[in-house]
Parts: C-alpha cells; sequence; structure tokens
C-alpha cells in the first residue's frame, strides 16, 4: 500500500477501528499487534494494543503476542485491513476448530492465516518456528493439528468471500471505498 493502513479513513472512522468493531460483535475480548513505535489509531480502551516481540516476521510474527496475552481458548485473527469482515466466518471458524489446534480459511487456492482461529497454547510453536526463520503460516499448520475450512463452507455464509478481501493496494482501498459509499 506504501502507507501505514491501520490509520486510513474508511467512511467515517479509520480502517483499524472499523476492523475492531466488526470483530468486538463476534468475540469476547479484543487485542490489536502493532509493530514497535507503530502509531495506532484512538480504540475503545476495552481493546488491548500490544506490540510484536520481532519486527517484521510476517502475519505468523503478529500473532505471537497476540495469543501469549489472551486467555481465551481460542483466538479469532484478522488484518487490519479486512473491513468487510462477515461474523458469519468467524462464527464458522470457531465452530470449525473442533479438537484441532488451528482453523484456517482456505479458498481460491490459498489459505488465509489472518482469517483463522488459532488456539493460544500454539503461541510457543510459532516463536520456535520464527526463531529457526520459518515464517511461512504452512509450517505451523504441518506441526499441530489444523483444518481448512473449504472455500464452499466459505461462500455458505459469504457467497462473495467480503471476508477475505484485503486491501494491499491503493486502487483496492479505492474499490473498497467505493463499494461503502456506493
Amino acid at each position: 500500500m506504501g502507507r501505514d493502513k491501520a490509520s486510513l479513513p474508511f467512511g467515517d472512522e479509520a480502517l483499524l477501528f472499523r476492523v475492531v468493531r466488526r470483530v468486538s460483535a463476534c468475540v469476547g475480548e479484543v487485542a490489536v499487534v502493532a509493530r514497535p513505535g507503530q502509531d495506532v489509531p484512538d480504540l475503545p480502551d476495552r481493546v488491548a494494543v500490544l506490540r510484536d516481540d520481532v519486527p517484521d516476521q510476517g502475519p505468523l510474527g503478529g500473532l505471537v503476542p497476540g495469543l501469549s496475552a489472551s486467555t481465551a481458548e481460542a483466538v479469532f485473527a484478522t488484518a487490519c485491513d479486512a473491513p468487510f469482515l462477515r461474523a458469519e466466518v468467524v462464527e464458522l471458524l470457531f465452530e470449525s476448530l473442533g479438537d484441532h489446534d488451528v482453523a484456517v480459511a482456505e479458498a481460491e487456492g490459498y489459505l488465509h492465516p489472518l482469517c483463522a482461529v488459532y488456539r493460544p497454547r500454539v503461541a510457543p510453536i510459532l516463536a520456535a518456528l520464527l526463531a529457526a526463520g520459518r515464517r511461512r503460516p504452512v509450517f505451523l499448520y504441518d506441526e499441530v493439528p489444523t483444518v481448512r475450512v473449504s472455500e464452499a463452507d466459505l461462500r455458505r455464509v459469504d457467497p462473495e468471500l467480503d471476508s477475505l478481501q484485503n486491501l494491499n493496494t491503493p486502487e483496492a482501498y479505492d474499490a473498497a471505498l467505493a463499494r461503502l459509499s456506493g
């Protein structure tokens, strides 16, 4: 994107605030994991702001402090740039977890590690993988019991897979703004 996505305006709120608001409707506690020194838009007092232990470790790096701080049995993880996240997808992932350590969305040929539910007990495994330079999410999924939630199941609750839409380019951001206003 070339700039901090969390603070981008999205309607009458910052993009991160929108995602936090949508996630808060689905879960009991919310935490935001940010890079060391990263400015975070104003968030409700009930939202914990945590910092990456080691910056620049990709999506798995942010999971370690979030999972380590959680007291929940399972944690939903998403990115700050998922403005159309649907509660039904979050609920489906929690329902799919069962006895597994991870329930991850799989659609359009990709796994979506930031549309997934993780048990906090995987935090030490994640930390070890990162320390070994193994930053790809599939390395974790190979290590722990993981259920992949299929595209067909996701489409039953989110027909257009809106929950998986990320704003990684200025064009994607502009299209999302147009969709919001239209």
